[in-house]
């Protein structure tokens, strides 16, 4: 009798029911979403560094340029949305480069390159750039030799409502806030 027990229960016990099954499966895919949630909000905060990290180049790149071209200094305030036209005469100074330029040319030509960069014109699909900020505005400030540049863009998300100055540098046509990087520092 013993035994028939024995046997009678193993045949019961031989695998897994299908609530058992249905259970596991619930909690895997629960943890995958998991997993897939945070994985874009991963890739929403590396786009929001990268966007930041570029910010910051172009604001140090145009704060070189000035510091190359002090005599101009106080004419770079003013700004900018990627609208300036090309300048009739390049001065890239590049090795080989044979054309001088006067300071007011190379101050041309060194706020319509600052533009183009921050705009991502060198990076296009279709006609649309895809390079530089998404949809950004920078303005640059001079009192005196103190420079602030402040570089803004449109994030992923609405941001806290941070404008530079009272001429609101980084509202959008929508009024909107958006991300804004300042730096400030002195050109002696």
């Amino acid at each position: 009798m013993c035994k028939l027990k024995q046997l009678t229960y193993q045949r019961f016990q031989q695998g897994f029911s299908l609530i058992e099954v249905l259970v596991a499966l619930v909690i895997l895919v629960i943890g995958l979403i998991g997993i897939f949630n945070l994985h874009i909000v991963a890739k929403r905060g590396s786009f929001e560094s990268f966007q930041q990290t570029q910010a910051s180049y172009y604001a140090n790149d145009i704060i070189n340029r000035m510091k190359l071209n002090r005599t101009r200094l106080t004419n770079y305030s003013g700004d900018y949305t990627g609208r300036l036209s090309k300048p009739s005469k390049g001065c890239d100074v590049a090795v080989g480069a044979v054309s001088l330029c006067s300071p007011v040319e190379t101050q041309a030509w060194d706020l319509y390159q600052w533009e183009q960069s921050f705009i991502g014109a060198a990076e296009t699909v279709g006609g649309q750039n895809i390079g530089g900020l998404d949809s950004p505005t920078a303005c640059i400030d001079i009192d005196g030799n103190t420079v602030t540049v402040a570089v803004a863009w449109r994030g992923i998300r609405e941001g806290a409502g941070t404008t530079y100055s009272d001429n609101e540098c980084g509202k959008d046509d929508l009024g909107l806030r958006r991300r804004i990087f300042v730096l400030s520092t002195v050109i002696i």
